[in-house]
C-alpha cells in the first residue's frame, strides 16, 4: 500500500503551489539554529523528574492525603513549565527585531536600534555559569546606547557548546537578518 504523503518526490497540487510556506513568513518570530544537546538533556532530566513527582502526586492522593496530592501535582506542573520554557531560551528574529530570550526576561530590540550584529573573540560564560572562558560572542550593538552591546550567542552556552559550526552558521544567519532589515 503506498503512502503518498511520506514520499518526498510526490508532485505538489498545482493549486498549492503559489501558496508561501510556513517558513517563508518573515513576521513570525523564529530561533535560527536548533536547541543544543545541553538545553535538550536538561529539559529531558527536567520532564523525567516531572513523572516521578507525577507519579509520587497519585500515589499520595490514593493514600487519602489528597493536599499533599494536590502540592506535589503542583510541583510537577512547576516543573514542566520550566523545563518548557528552558527550550524557549535563545535568541529569536523576525523582520520585526531580534529578541533575547531568557528564563525570567524576554527583550526585543528593534532593527532600527541595531547598529551592528558582529562577532567578537572575547571572555564568554561556560554554560551560563559565572566561570568565564575565552570564545567567540555574536553581540549585538544598539544605536540607541553609547558603545552598549549585548552578547546574543556564545560558543559556550548550551546551544553551542562543541558545536562550533552550528555557532557560526547562526551567527552568520543573524548577521544576515541584521544586515538585512537595518535602516540604511
Amino acid at each position: 500500500m503506498p503512502l503518498p504523503f511520506l514520499t518526498a518526490d510526490r508532485a505538489f497540487d498545482e493549486a498549492a503551489g503559489d501558496v508561501a510556506l510556513p517558513f517563508d513568513d518573515r513576521d513570525r518570530w523564529r530561533r535560527p539554529y536548533r536547541p543544543g544537546p545541553w538545553r535538550v538533556g536538561a529539559a529531558a532530566l527536567l520532564l523525567l523528574l516531572a513523572s516521578y513527582v507525577l507519579v509520587a502526586a497519585v500515589i499520595i492522593t490514593f493514600a487519602g492525603q489528597s493536599s499533599g496530592g494536590a502540592a506535589c501535582g503542583g510541583l510537577a506542573v512547576l516543573i514542566i513549565a520550566s523545563a518548557l520554557r528552558l527550550l524557549r531560551v535563545g535568541t529569536w528574529v523576525s523582520a520585526h527585531g531580534v529578541r533575547r530570550v531568557r528564563f525570567f526576561v524576554t527583550r526585543t530590540v528593534a532593527w532600527a536600534q541595531v547598529a551592528a550584529a558582529r562577532t567578537v573573540q572575547q571572555p564568554v560564560r561556560w554554560l551560563g555559569l559565572p566561570r568565564t572562558v575565552q570564545g567567540q560572542a555574536l553581540v549585538l550593538v544598539r544605536a540607541d546606547t553609547q558603545g552598549g552591546h549585548e552578547a546574543l550567542l556564545t560558543t559556550h552556552d548550551a546551544d553551542f557548546l562543541a558545536r562550533l559550526e552550528a555557532f557560526d552558521r547562526a551567527a552568520d544567519s543573524i548577521e544576515a537578518w541584521a544586515y538585512e532589515y537595518q535602516p540604511r
